[in-house]
């Protein structure tokens, strides 16, 4: 059996799981409300405070998706209680982020400043000029979100200016070297 799937998921106070008809999963927390679809062949029993997932067969697909399914609703269950958060530093001269009202408005070297707004279920935050937070309670949303961030100017090897994760490391190229032969 799949590691990942077989664990259990303790669901904290404060969070009401439902699972209806056709596996729809609805996860109710203190930050929103998620809901997910998962695969008809896949299990999901709430058992008191535990959720326990589990798949009809050991057939390659169905294993798959056992440890998937798992991971998808322990993310649910995680971002309904704490949220989930990407950190994103500008690194440049003249590079920099601030928050015009729900838009974050970034000058990033181009002719024109870059302008992307916050949607309903994404916030963002600009603790300081080069450094961006993106909060929200759907993992994959933050992580959309962050990627389309860091896309609007991604780090260049030479010196390493644009926008990259905080932990993200960026390998550092030489450049060309005068006179040699």
């Amino acid at each position: 059996m799949s590691r990942i799937g077989r664990t259990p998921i303790d669901i904290p106070s404060g969070v009401e799981i439902k699972v209806s008809d056709n596996n729809v999963v609805t996860v109710k927390g203190p930050k929103g409300i998620l809901e997910r679809v998962i695969n008809p062949d896949i299990g999901v029993n709430v058992d008191g405070a535990v959720i326990n997932v589990t798949r009809r067969t050991d057939a390659p697909g169905h294993r798959s998706l056992h440890g998937l399914s798992r991971s998808l609703i322990n993310n649910m269950v995680v971002g309904v209680t704490d949220g989930f958060k990407k950190e994103l530093d500008i690194n440049g001269v003249g590079f920099r982020a601030v928050k015009d009202g729900r838009k974050l408005v970034m000058n990033l070297g181009y002719s024109h400043q870059v302008i992307i707004e916050e949607t309903d279920s994404i916030s963002i935050e600009v603790p300081a000029p080069n450094k961006v937070i993106i909060l929200g309670i759907d993992k994959q949303e933050v992580g959309q979100f962050a990627a389309d961030v860091r896309k609007k100017r991604p780090p260049e090897p030479y010196k390493g200016k644009g926008v990259k994760y905080t932990d993200e490391v960026v390998r550092r190229k030489e450049g060309k070297k005068a006179g040699a032969k």
